[in-house]
């Protein structure tokens, strides 16, 4: 009789239940992750979250209580405690957990921080504007800083990029238009427009200015952007608009401002709904500025819905106060629902019902701005939040259709008309390359990114991998094939993009751990042979990437650099995403599962969870971040339930490329 290998030992134990005492160490961690989940279950049916990003958006919101006289000094004492708490020990503040100081990020909290009474020679002030100065000073950040900084008069308006409001009137189809920008790019930048219009200067206390960040660097009238050191290009051709436009805007023609700030005016205001201008803090707070720019009172009901809005976002507790940047619900129930299925919890329990008829009551019923890029699509789509009617993403969608699809509800007929008419607005969203972008369709004029006012080069929507194989896993669980026209396109995108070392990029989640995780189980369920070799090579990819604790983790540098790809401290979220990605390819008995599998077991808490402090979701790479507080809960959760359903078949001989989809 064969000696059993330590790889087999640990398997035997994690799975047997043998009459006695005999413990069961994964079906147990299942069962405390599951009861933890339902637990925090909405008695409503939703699940959500802190979704927590860095400290701009606190700083902001000390700046935009200033701006709208309502500053609450309990609130403001909370929110710079929460500064004092985040600031690095070199003086700095930055953007994800274990990165370096930012300089727009340090420069917002600064101000914040002088704005709320705190003199520039206290020491944590002293180190933070070193910091500052080392990085080259105030005119050195970023346009958005820069912008918001003009508000206060810190900075010349001269020196914040064009944004004349006048695009308004070009043509929707026109080779440069308004939809030619993401939906967060218009949603933030329409009200911006507004506000550039009419340049206010708010001023500010005495010792409140920032005359001493500006170091040696003096360009006239604040004005500088780097330039391209080859004459032709994006970037300088953009550079020389940009000062064409800045004289226009000294001599603007009357009848186009009037008519293109109606135009931009009446756009904000249709998109000001119970959620806020898009649903998203940056958008929300620009509207509100650009009511009172246009002359609405702080205590009119438009600016004090949008206000309440925004106060909603908060985060607070005995000692601290910060912002969220937007609440995830929609998000948050649909990874939970396909988590706890998973799990092995029946597709007809009460707690799925409910979280599913939630869902069923937040599909989109309006035409939103796809329309434009999509003619031929439906409304029928989800969005993140509790209300964002006009911005449905696919990535909720997708997940949201795949909870669906397997769960059993009382009322069969509504789920499955509701599919249908979601179908009609995901399959026309496929881009013209055969990728799906978030919120928009063939969004990819990536020309636009060198525009100066694009320094954080997000401005557009393109297709990407990880959506593009969220799509394909859906479509997979709804019965399609690899043989599709749909699928056959979007394989073929998946193919182009996917990288040299056989990873794919991770849009929406850091980074190249979640981009491969979403592309493996996309192929998966859609029926896409597993043992190709360019499926092969993505999963030995995160074989190799392991860490020697047996977990993986990723840094957010890597989208600074992507040689550091699949590189960082490990994380229950992403030790989950590369065994998700391992199993879906077949990998169920591998060595690197099974150490994967005893790191997520040896790190669980004692309340069911896991510890993350680290970001693992991404806003925009190389700029915003975020950590989703959830996932730290359900992605362990669905990975070792998906061990679990597939080990047994795996230990009775399939193939180890034979691993079921139905999870």
């Amino acid at each position: 009789m064969p000696i059993p290998s330590e790889r087999d030992w640990r398997i035997s134990t994690m799975m047997r239940t043998p009459l006695g005492a005999e413990r069961n160490p994964l079906g147990e961690a299942i069962e405390r992750a599951r009861s933890r989940l339902l637990t925090l279950q909405d008695p409503a049916g939703f699940w959500v979250a802190e979704l927590e990003a860095d400290s701009t958006l606190t700083s902001e919101y000390i700046m935009l209580r200033y701006l709208l006289g309502k500053v609450d000094e309990t609130k403001q004492q909370k929110a710079v405690a929460y500064l004092r708490d985040t600031q690095l020990p070199d003086g700095g503040w930055n953007i994800y957990y274990g990165g370096p100081s930012h300089l727009s990020t340090t420069v917002k909290a600064y101000f914040a921080l002088k704005l709320s009474g705190h003199s520039q020679e206290e020491p944590f002030m002293r180190r933070a504007r070193e910091v500052i100065l080392a990085q080259g000073g105030l005119l050195r950040a970023n346009v958005f800083t820069k912008f918001a900084l003009a508000i206060f008069g810190q900075l010349d308006w001269r020196g914040v990029p064009a944004m004349p409001v006048e695009p308004f009137l070009l043509p929707e189809r026109s080779f440069f238009n308004m939809h030619e920008i993401s939906y967060w790019s218009r949603t933030v930048l329409t009200p911006m427009m507004i506000i550039f219009a009419h340049k206010p200067v708010i001023p500010v206390p005495a010792g409140a200015d920032l005359m001493e960040l500006r170091g040696d660097f003096a360009p006239k009238h604040d004005y500088w952007f780097p330039s391209d050191p080859r004459p032709l290009s994006w970037q300088n051709l953009f550079l020389a608009a940009d000062r064409l436009l800045h004289w226009y805007e000294r001599r603007p023609i009357p009848r186009l401002r009037r008519l293109a700030m109606e135009r931009a005016t009446t756009w904000m205001l249709r998109r000001m709904g119970e959620g806020g201008l898009g649903g998203i803090y940056p958008a929300m707070a620009n509207s509100v500025i650009a009511l009172r720019c246009l002359g609405y009172e702080v205590e009119h009901s438009l600016v004090a819905r949008a206000f309440k809005q925004i106060e909603a976002l908060e985060v607070e507790d005995d000692r601290t106060l910060h912002l969220q940047p937007c609440l995830s619900p929609i998000w948050d129930t649909c990874l939970a629902v396909n988590a706890l299925l998973a799990s092995g919890l029946s597709a007809d329990h009460p707690a799925l019902i409910s979280a599913c008829e939630w869902l069923l009551s937040k599909q989109t019923r309006t035409v939103g701005d796809w329309k434009v890029k999509a003619p031929d699509a439906e409304p029928g789509g989800w969005y993140f939040q509790f209300e964002n009617e006009f911005y449905p993403d696919i990535d909720d969608s997708a997940v949201v259709m795949t909870a669906l699809i397997k769960t059993t509800l009382p009322d069969q007929a509504t789920k499955d008309a509701a599919l249908r008419q979601a179908l009609k607005w995901v399959l026309p969203m496929q881009s013209s390359d055969g990728g799906w972008a978030s919120y928009d369709k063939d969004n990819n004029k990536r020309f636009l990114n060198e525009h100066p006012f694009a320094d954080h080069k997000a401005l557009l929507d393109p297709p990407t991998a990880d959506l593009t194989g969220r799509m394909l896993e859906m479509l997979g669980h709804m019965g399609w094939t690899c043989e599709a026209p749909v699928a056959q396109r979007a394989i073929a995108f998946l193919k182009r993009e996917q990288e040299p070392a056989g990873c794919w990029f991770g849009r929406w989640g850091v980074n190249y751990l979640y981009g491969t995780w979403a592309v493996l189980a996309g192929l998966r369920a859609i029926g896409e042979r597993m043992d190709q070799p360019y499926i092969q090579r993505a999963a030995r990819w995160l074989i190799d990437h392991q860490n020697p604790d047996g977990g993986w983790g990723e840094s957010c540098h890597s989208y600074e650099d992507p040689r550091t790809a699949g590189q960082g401290p490990s994380t229950a979220s992403q030790t989950a995403w590369a065994l998700l990605g391992l199993l879906h390819t077949g990998f169920v008995r591998h060595p690197a599962v099974t150490r994967g599998i005893d790191y997520l077991l040896r790190n669980q808490c004692e309340d069911g969870g896991w510890e993350e402090r680290e970001f693992t979701g991404t806003g925009f790479p190389r700029v915003f971040y975020l950590r989703y507080h959830f996932y730290r809960l359900y992605f362990p959760l669905w990975a070792l339930s998906l061990y679990r359903t597939l080990l047994p078949q795996a230990a009775a001989g399939h193939d180890e490329n034979g691993a079921t989809s139905s999870d």
